[in-house]
């Protein structure tokens, strides 16, 4: 088979749904594989894979490669890679794309490990640019721009790889857009037996029972989020964003600084390290803004800030911007709400 002849999605597939964050990044990579005039190709691996096909196509997919084996669900380390690791020896795909999910994070490590290709995970954005080597003045045409933030959120990293392939990146769920292209698209399927890319040994480790635990928090799908960081001063105080929230028929999110320091759990971490929401109100009490936490909110419809610093950054994003203590305007915010909306 011809060398980067396509673009590829590994989706993960469990209770016969594919995962949110795959259909993301289909959505991303139809886009980035018309730019390269390429076809967009997914791979689904597991059991009871049925069907799986109808809720790939729309997204503008061209091929699926389905590999189904009851040794292969729920999710194992060493015969999934194996799969991946071997396919693409065959296929030799210009790009891979995973969600940075507890398994995207497992497998793709892996895989570019063992195809020495290298890896970039958490990205924010994902582009398709050309790059001149500053040593050797080599010019590369249509290489995947790898977006991310580095060094503490510093400075937002633009990172290429233009000799060694896929071009593999993870990108959190909820960072890009989830779109069908054409509801009445059609690929082909590839069904892959899989043992020609398994082999025994892979199957070592067995699962005999697991147990996930769902999470209790959507602020995800929230349409209105009441945000807070550090600056709200202790926990006591971030009972207020709960108050506010629940008056407003909104979730309660903060930011990385807010949940190290114990003002609530994790689940609630909007960011590069949290969640990214996209919600028709977003209101930022006491946060500084930070690169990692605007990542996670800048597609917000509306933006409010209330902060005590008129210079804090996230005001440069805000639609608008309340200056003073969180703790004496919100307790306003929530009376004028109530009088108001009777």
């Amino acid at each position: 088979m011809t060398d980067n002849n396509n673009l590829i999605v590994y989706c993960e597939f469990d209770d016969g749904k594919v995962a949110d964050v795959s259909l993301e990044l289909l959505t991303k990579g139809r886009e980035l594989a018309t730019k390269l005039g390429v076809k967009l190709e997914a791979i689904v691996i597991g059991d009871n894979l049925n069907g799986v096909e109808n809720q790939l196509f729309p997204f503008g997919v061209d091929t699926v490669y389905k590999v189904e084996d009851k040794r292969l669900y729920p999710y194992v380390s060493a015969p999934h890679a194996s799969v991946l690791i071997n396919l693409f020896k065959e296929i030799k795909p210009q790009v891979c794309l995973m969600g940075a999910t507890c398994i995207g994070r497992d497998l793709g490590p892996r895989v570019s490990s063992c195809l020495h290709s290298g890896l970039t995970a958490d990205c924010t954005a994902l582009e398709i640019g050309d790059h001149t080597d500053p040593k050797t003045g080599k010019e590369y045409q249509n290489l995947l721009y790898q977006i991310r933030p580095a060094f503490g959120g510093n400075i937002v990293a633009t990172i290429v790889n233009p000799d060694c392939r896929p071009q593999m990146a993870t990108v959190r769920e909820g960072v890009m857009r989830k779109e069908e292209f054409d509801a009445n698209y059609k690929g082909t399927v590839v069904n892959l037996e899989a043992d020609k890319y398994v082999s025994p040994e892979d199957f070592a480790v067995e699962i005999i029972d697991r147990h996930i635990e769902k999470s209790k928090v959507n602020i995800k799908g929230a349409p209105i989020v009441v945000a807070g960081g550090y600056g709200m001063g202790s926990k006591e105080n971030f009972q207020l964003l709960y108050d506010l929230a629940d008056t407003l028929g909104g979730e309660v999110g903060a930011s990385r600084a807010a949940v190290d320091a114990g003002f609530t759990e994790h689940e609630r971490q909007i960011g590069q390290t949290g969640v990214t929401v996209r919600p028709k109100l977003y209101i930022a009490c006491g946060i500084s803004g930070q690169i990692q936490h605007i990542a996670g909110m800048q597609d917000s419809s509306i933006i409010l800030s209330i902060n005590n610093d008129p210079e804090a950054p996230i005001n440069t994003i805000a639609d608008y911007v309340i200056t003073g203590n969180a703790e004496d305007v919100i307790p306003k915010l929530i009376k004028y709400y109530k009088k108001n909306s009777k």
